[in-house]
């Protein structure tokens, strides 16, 4: 019961990671503010109660100021601060190359994915300092490493959030807050239901993942239990990390190059 009486706070956790990973906080002791602009939110606040833990929803836009700070109010109003804050909510952007990528397309990627997690930090580091320490955890992504496994859009917000996980840790010291990325590669999630939904029914499954040495997709649960892991005492000497997720994918990151003025095939 890693978290027992605990005050988490999950974004983009009414699906995929996120719920997996608020699922996996209450079942050990924590109680969790699970955030999402979704009616997700709610079913998994519903899962958490049917097992018997301590949950309440609250609908938001992680790139809002206004809505991740109500969000913060919620935890300290409900659960009497915060400790643990994972900032996970995302958006995928599509997949247009630089060229075919309209401005506003870019910005608003950059807006939920990096904007998001930076006020994520702003206003959820000074209440867990307030506490005497903790953990922010965000979501990175392997495309955010190097070029190869995102659109133009989607990668830069990945990159970015990677920097942020090392300058807030930086710039946090001192306050015992400790702040680490993770980076998942191909996870099935709501991102992602598409492609594992085609796979499946074409009987490609065996080529989800191939190109990561243990040639398989990820389960949410698997990248939660790695952000679980940063937001513990266990990781209590890892600060300023970007943790790759990915089966292997990023010790190479194999891929077909696209030329320029030619679409990849």
């Amino acid at each position: 019961m890693r978290f027992a009486g605990k005050s988490i706070i999950v974004t983009g956790a009414g699906s995929g990671i996120g719920r997996a990973a608020a699922v996996q906080f209450a079942a050990e002791g924590g109680r969790v503010v699970v955030a999402d602009r979704t009616g997700g939110a709610d079913e998994t606040a519903q899962l958490i109660a049917d097992a018997g833990g301590t949950a309440v929803a609250i609908r938001m836009d992680a790139g809002s100021e206004e809505d991740v700070t109500r969000t913060v109010g919620l935890a300290a109003e409900r659960f009497g601060g915060l400790d643990v804050l994972f900032a996970n909510a995302g958006i995928s952007g599509g997949m247009a190359n630089i060229f075919d990528t309209d401005v506003a397309l870019i910005a608003e990627v950059l807006r939920v994915n990096l904007i998001g997690p930076f006020l994520a930090i702003k206003h959820g580091a000074p209440p867990i300092a307030e506490r005497g320490g903790g953990a922010i955890v965000l979501t990175a992504s392997v495309a955010g490493i190097r070029s190869g496994a995102g659109s133009p859009a989607y990668s830069a917000s990945k990159a970015g959030v990677i920097n942020l996980a090392q300058v807030s840790a930086q710039q946090l010291s001192g306050s015992n807050v400790r702040v680490n990325a993770i980076c998942p590669g191909l996870t099935e999630t709501g991102m992602t239901k598409p492609t594992f939904d085609y796979a499946r029914e074409a009987g490609k499954m065996d080529r989800v993942g191939r190109l990561n040495p243990l040639r398989r997709g990820a389960q949410p649960e698997e990248l939660a239990r790695v952000a679980l892991f940063l937001a513990s005492d266990d990781a209590s000497y890892v600060n300023g990390q970007a943790i790759a997720v990915d089966g292997g994918l990023s010790s190479s990151h194999p891929v077909t190059r696209q030329e320029y003025g030619k679409t990849a095939v």
